[in-house]
């Protein structure tokens, strides 16, 4: 299947404002996916001129409480866990049998990779109900982004646990932050009939697709600075895909109620930060 031009040609009428043919389809995708419109902050399908607007439609005020102790991270994403747990001999755990590298993942280079060395990582899948904005752990400055080149492969758990290296073989952008407490890296994955990768800072990120990997590097002071607070939105899918974000080694523990399969809420407490 060709992934990408399928990915391309759907996002295409997602951003289309198609009126009635619009409308009809929010209101299939809201009823066939059963999706809460009374945690939204607009609530009926004929409120969105596109589908992408619908899709990363914004939450009512309240509708998440962001844990606001210093001492502890939040989930970024509604969705489900994946995996999470130690990075070990610079590997990531992605399904039973399945691990995949840590320096792949980042964008191919050691020096990227090292500080997260022995240390933490999770992997949250957003399906399609899901609230479809990405939030800030924690309150970090950004120091680099990078744009991967790669596949397009679906990411949900079917596809996670019979494709080797999933998420190190799709496109994806790349964020690493720099946090009081340590390195933190968001990775933000594509799948098929992903049509956009947006970040707050820079808007879209892909489409276009690229053949080659491309860095952006961010002061880490002044005015030029981008620092994020705990809570704030930092980027969005247009249509649904994975967060794969890594800690630096001895920086966070994560929550010992939660893994694989638990479902995560934007705002709850997701781990403690090593004092």
């Amino acid at each position: 299947m060709p992934k990408h031009a399928l990915s391309r040609l759907v996002g295409k009428f997602a951003a289309a404002e198609a009126g009635w043919f619009t409308t009809q389809a929010i209101s299939w995708f809201i009823k066939a996916y059963d999706i809460n419109m009374d945690e939204a902050k607009l609530k009926k399908a004929t409120d969105f001129n596109t589908f992408n607007d619908f899709f990363t439609r914004e939450l009512e005020d309240g509708a998440r409480t962001i844990n606001n102790n210093e001492m502890t991270l939040c989930y970024p994403v509604d969705g489900k866990i994946s995996q999470q747990g130690d990075i070990e001999a610079g590997k990531l755990i992605q399904a039973k049998g399945f691990d995949y590298s840590l320096t792949t993942l980042l964008g191919g280079d050691e020096q990227t990779a090292k500080p997260f060395e022995d240390g933490k990582f999770s992997c949250i899948y957003l399906a399609p109900k899901d609230y479809h904005r990405i939030h800030m752990p924690i309150t970090g400055t950004l120091r680099e982004m990078i744009y991967v080149p790669g596949d397009l492969f679906s990411v949900n758990p079917l596809t996670a646990n019979n494709v080797p290296n999933l998420f190190a073989r799709n496109e994806r952008v790349v964020t690493i932050f720099d946090t009081a407490n340590g390195p933190m890296a968001m990775v933000l994955v594509g799948a098929t009939i992903v049509a956009s990768i947006e970040t707050v800072w820079a808007g879209t990120i892909t489409p276009p697709a690229g053949k080659d990997v491309f860095r952006w590097h961010y002061p880490a002071s002044g005015i030029d600075a981008i620092t994020l607070q705990k809570g704030d939105e930092m980027g969005r899918f247009k249509l649904g895909s994975t967060v794969v974000t890594t800690f630096a080694k001895n920086m966070v523990e994560f929550n010992e109620t939660a893994g694989p399969e638990t479902v995560t809420r934007l705002g709850k407490h997701y781990a403690d930060i090593k004092a």
